[in-house]
């Protein structure tokens, strides 16, 4: 058996991807993804099962650039400055391309809500750290049963879920979260 070429996969990633931006995720097939990686179809075969394995496949490729790029957007000095930059953040990503690319996984819906969750527990320990080094956020409000990482857990909860309505904005959650643990 011929040994996987880290190299090629990220290239079909990337050419998924590509073809996800500009045609649409309908665009995205086993044949085209050959033809456009100049590689036979079986080749394509040896590092996703189908197209819906593409689509997860791309989709976490997404989210963990994501993650990486919030560390540059989130820059304002308050707490709940930073949850607006990071709510318009997401916002954005989900109307571009993420929204589409997470309600196409069809088959593959169950790994894609798995793997989610672990870029969620990586948001919700940087909610906690932010919450932790912002000097407007109270330290006494923390205790055995009001501990921060339940808090980013609330946060990241009712964001995600506002974010999956459709909502502009998280501006009531925020006055919620300023009358809870803002100084």
């Amino acid at each position: 058996m011929r040994r996987k070429d880290d190299t090629l996969r990220s290239t079909l990633l990337e050419l998924a991807r590509h073809m996800v931006d500009a045609e649409g995720i309908g665009a995205v097939n086993i044949r085209s993804l050959a033809r456009r990686a100049g590689v036979a179809t079986g080749t394509v075969y040896n590092y996703f099962s189908s197209k819906d394995e593409i689509l997860l496949a791309v989709t976490e490729d997404y989210w963990r650039q994501t993650l990486s790029e919030m560390k540059d957007v989130v820059t304002a000095q308050d707490f709940c400055g930073q949850l607006r930059e990071l709510f318009r953040f997401l916002r954005q990503r989900i109307d571009e391309s993420a929204g589409k690319l997470m309600n196409s996984l069809g088959t593959v819906e169950t790994a894609g809500l798995k793997r989610m969750t672990s870029m969620e527990s990586v948001l919700e320990e940087a909610l906690a750290q932010k919450m932790a080094q912002s000097p407007d956020v109270r330290e006494d409000v923390w205790n055995e049963a009001f501990t921060r990482e339940q808090f980013a857990h609330l946060i990241l909860t009712n964001m995600m879920s506002l974010l999956k309505s459709g909502a502009a904005d998280m501006d009531f959650f925020i006055m919620v979260i300023e009358r809870t643990i803002i100084k």
